[in-house]
């Protein structure tokens, strides 16, 4: 029986991800740093999780011959970086600049409706998910999900599956009873390696990514319904060599 929805933020619940890059180049340009990803450059630094692990992932692309003895100018600037990036990004989503993806509220609210639990595993910080599910949803966002994991609680990044096996834990459920959405290959293989079938909604970053295993690609949820889900759920359950 499908008892949980656990949601990926990023790409999966909103098109998040426009809003963060230009959130990193207002932090460059205040930083006075010479650095401006475009969308291509952007799309290549999507295969690294995390905003701060991809600071540091391009920060050892271009400056390769720099030393840093000890670790902690390099991680001083990316925590800089990180901060004002991040307030430019909730402001971004306070000015109404990021929306959840079609669907996806329908589909929240048809959930918890039907007493289904509800559940966030994501690599994003606890800043970025309340600015959006409180512009989204309300101040009672939190209300509704029953186990919240993100960058804080799960510090080792998908692909690893840490950030789904502790939300499994949590809410006290066994992998083939529970659904996981996603956007991007890193984040399908965390899911699967965690033992979720997974429904996979990519985006204009993600799009060309390898979705090999998932339940569905679709282009977005809308118009997917519990019973679809159900539908598919069942499906893959029924398969003898499904890994859930």
């Amino acid at each position: 029986m499908l008892s949980a929805l656990i949601f990926d933020v990023d790409g999966t619940l909103a098109d998040t991800e426009h809003a963060h890059l230009a959130a990193f180049n207002a932090a460059f340009a205040a930083e006075g740093l010479d650095w401006h990803w475009d969308e291509a450059l952007y799309t290549e630094l999507l295969t690294v999780s995390g905003g701060k692990e991809r600071l540091r992932h391009y920060w050892q692309q271009v400056h390769p011959q720099v030393q840093d003895i000890d670790g902690t100018a390099l991680q001083a600037l990316i925590d800089r970086l990180h901060e004002v990036k991040t307030a430019v990004y909730e402001q971004a989503v306070l000015d109404g600049a990021v929306q959840l993806r079609p669907g996806v509220l329908a589909l929240i609210e048809a959930a918890d409706t039907a007493g289904l639990k509800l559940a966030i595993a994501t690599t994003t910080s606890p800043v970025n998910i309340a600015a959006l599910l409180r512009a989204a949803i309300g101040q009672d966002w939190r209300q509704i999900f029953a186990v919240v994991e993100d960058a804080s609680t799960a510090p080792r990044k998908k692909p690893h599956p840490q950030v789904y096996r502790q939300t499994l834990q949590r809410l006290g459920l066994p992998a083939k009873r529970c659904l996981a959405f996603e956007d991007s290959a890193n984040g399908l293989q965390a899911a699967s390696a965690a033992g979720l079938p997974t429904v996979v909604t990519p985006n204009t970053f993600t799009a060309h990514h390898d979705f090999a295993g998932a339940l569905r690609v679709l282009p977005s949820l809308a118009g997917v319904t519990l019973a679809d889900l159900r539908a598919w759920h069942a499906a893959a359950l029924a398969q003898p060599a499904a890994a859930v």
